[in-house]
């Protein structure tokens, strides 16, 4: 891992997130790419009036003046840090900084979402993670001494979920930490028996030419199964794939991985498919 990629809008979960990063940095060696979006619209950044000109102006100078403050943290020394001022708040145009810079992953943090602003507006993180190809790394909280030796990646081994699956071990070796794989089991039509559930992890394992051993967790809910999982095995994050659905789709089948993101107390880092 040589850059990363951090979302900050100089609130709390924001640090959060640049200081897990920092972790990160240090322990690997890593480039930050600290990235601040204004919300600007096209209006006023193509007008004619002289007066919005000025105020694009005084506003991305405000910016750059507060992000230039945001950064002076101790915690930064011995970090390479470059600033990046973007006008509009549009979260693809993270993949396209992501691929400028040959990034390895974007951190963010969020406070999640809950009931009808879940529904109905989803969190930044959400959107983030519906719109990146590169892996998303989500904090929830403040971590002290980030370290992510081991992560559960858990994954429901079906095709479409292969492209994430390498992106997870290549993830894994890239950090040198321990991928611990499940599958969640749950009741009434989406259960397996061991002997069904085993069949369908052999198939897609040999698909993927992988060699790893597979846990299979019995809980009601996919999602409440992650989280337990996690906790059970005392992991420093859960990793799992995500549809990155989007529009009347993401109203009606939502996004397992974006649920967790929501609801994770440990950090989350989505594979997109």
């Amino acid at each position: 891992m040589k850059k990363i990629i951090v979302l900050t809008d100089f609130s709390e979960p924001s640090e959060n997130a640049l200081k897990a990063a920092a972790d990160l940095a240090k322990k690997h060696d890593v480039e930050l790419f600290v990235v601040h979006m204004l919300e600007l619209n096209q209006a006023i950044l193509t007008s004619p009036d002289g007066m919005y000109i000025e105020q694009t102006v005084f506003l991305v100078k405000l910016a750059e003046k507060n992000l230039e403050e945001f950064l002076q943290k101790p915690y930064l020394d011995g970090i390479k840090v470059t600033p990046v001022i973007k006008h509009y708040k549009v979260y693809s145009e993270l993949d396209a900084i992501a691929e400028e810079h040959n990034a390895d992953l974007i951190v963010m943090g969020s406070n999640g979402s809950s009931g009808f602003e879940e529904i109905f507006i989803g969190s930044n993180a959400e959107k983030v993670v519906r719109n990146a190809t590169v892996p998303v790394l989500v904090i929830k909280g403040e971590v002290n001494g980030l370290s992510i030796d081991r992560f559960v990646f858990a994954c429901d081994f079906n095709d479409d979920n292969l492209p994430a699956f390498q992106k997870a071990r290549e993830f894994a070796d890239m950090i040198n930490a321990k991928m611990e794989v499940v599958f969640i089991n749950t009741p009434n039509d989406a259960f397996m028996s061991n002997r069904d559930a085993y069949q369908k992890i052999n198939k897609f394992l040999t698909k993927a030419n992988a060699a790893v051993q597979v846990e299979i967790y019995n809980d009601y809910s996919v999602e409440q199964g992650i989280l337990n999982y996690g906790n059970t095995i005392l992991a420093d994050a859960i990793a799992m794939p995500t549809h990155g659905r989007k529009g009347i789709s993401h109203l009606f089948n939502g996004s397992i991985g974006e649920d967790v993101v929501n609801h994770a107390r440990i950090p989350v880092i989505t594979f997109k498919i």
